[in-house]
């Protein structure tokens, strides 16, 4: 295994509070939702924005949006048994009876780095296997966390997947009755995951940082029939690194006025501006002047009038040239090249000290 689990107190919200409060300053974060309403979905496919994944043996599940029974989650007044009213959910229908089978289904549309992933489920049946539960942080059908409810054992379980292989399961026994609803909810903030059922503590708080973001996914395993409704997302959403370092020296260096990162995106081969104090920057191309300092990681500085801009190579941990920044700063009287070397310096080895890959840097 990559890391230990434990117990205890790169995900972009968390990296972006280290890294405001390593400057001396911090950032309030957004937040934001996505809820699934079924109700325009036609009966029988597959939900949008969803893909059906297997880890292990056998075939991918049948997912398809489904019909069925909820009672209302406040109990009548006058004590009667509450009615239950029709609504809709996705459910895993697929009676594969091949143990080491595990059907997914992934929301493809983003990854989450800090977020509540919940979903109310029940099993309904299987022979092998009667479980369901949540997968979060999915790298791919073998790379991922899960926590799942067992009926049959009578036990709610997390594990971790690393290249197909599952450690030890974390968790404790309790009852689960075939056909109730439960509400399962995983909570993820850095490397900090909690677990709650039906809305109390369910596993003592665990700490792992094997995986910092991925997907979300609905899980199964071998035969297990179940449904899920209420499905919900609420997250912050994630900015690239490049740009929380820009805003973390923009608020602690007062005397710079802007701060733009030269470099190449994930799958694209021009050099633009990928993170800038000012949004209307950002995708501009990069000139021969920006090429040449990640080139030949030489160093430019502009001539000394009411501001002084100055552009550095950015390096890796291992010394590599990833980026290029250009700092303009006001100046002072007296001021010299070699005194906007000076105080330009600082701000860029800061900045380097938060990355270790051109990777981190732009993802």
């Amino acid at each position: 295994m990559a890391s230990e689990l434990c117990y205890g107190p790169r995900l972009m919200l968390r990296r972006i509070i280290l890294i405001a409060f390593s400057f001396g300053v911090a950032f309030a974060a957004t937040a934001a939702e996505v809820a699934f309403d079924l109700s325009d979905t036609p009966l029988n496919t597959l939900p949008r924005g969803f893909a059906s994944v297997l880890e292990g043996k056998g075939t991918p599940g049948d997912w398809r949006v489904v019909e069925t029974e909820f009672a209302p989650a406040i109990p009548s007044l006058s004590g009667q048994s509450a009615t239950k009213h029709s609504s809709r959910a996705i459910g895993q229908l697929s009676r594969e009876a091949i143990s080491g089978r595990y059907p997914m289904l992934v929301y493809e549309a983003d990854s989450y780095g800090d977020f509540t992933f919940q979903a109310s489920f029940k099993v309904l049946d299987g022979a092998v296997e009667q479980m369901a539960g949540l997968a979060f942080r999915i790298q791919d059908s073998t790379n991922y966390y899960y926590v799942r409810a067992s009926v049959a054992e009578g036990t709610l379980y997390f594990f971790k997947v690393v290249n197909g292989l599952r450690s030890n399961p974390i968790g404790s026994r309790m009852s689960f009755a075939k056909g109730a609803w439960h509400d399962l909810a995983v909570k993820c903030s850095g490397n900090q995951i909690r677990i709650l059922l039906d809305n109390k503590e369910a596993i003592p708080m665990l700490s792992d940082k094997t995986f910092t973001v991925g997907k979300l996914g609905l899980w199964t395993a071998a035969d297990s029939v179940a449904y899920f409704a209420n499905v919900k997302i609420d997250y912050v959403p994630r900015e690239i690194l490049a740009q929380t370092l820009v805003r973390a020296a923009m608020a602690k260096y007062t005397q710079v006025d802007d701060v733009l990162v030269f470099s190449k995106p994930p799958k694209d081969s021009a050099l633009k501006v990928i993170a800038s104090a000012r949004p209307q920057d950002l995708g501009r191309p990069g000139t021969k002047l920006e090429a040449d300092v990640i080139e030949r990681s030489k160093i430019y500085h502009s001539n000394i009038k009411k501001t002084v801009t100055v552009t550095m190579p950015m390096h890796d941990c291992n010394g590599e040239t990833v980026a290029a920044v250009r700092l303009v700063m006001r100046t002072f009287p007296g001021e010299t090249e070699k005194t906007a070397l000076t105080r330009a310096v600082p701000v860029i080895r800061l900045m380097e000290s938060h990355i270790r890959t051109h990777a981190d840097l732009v993802n």
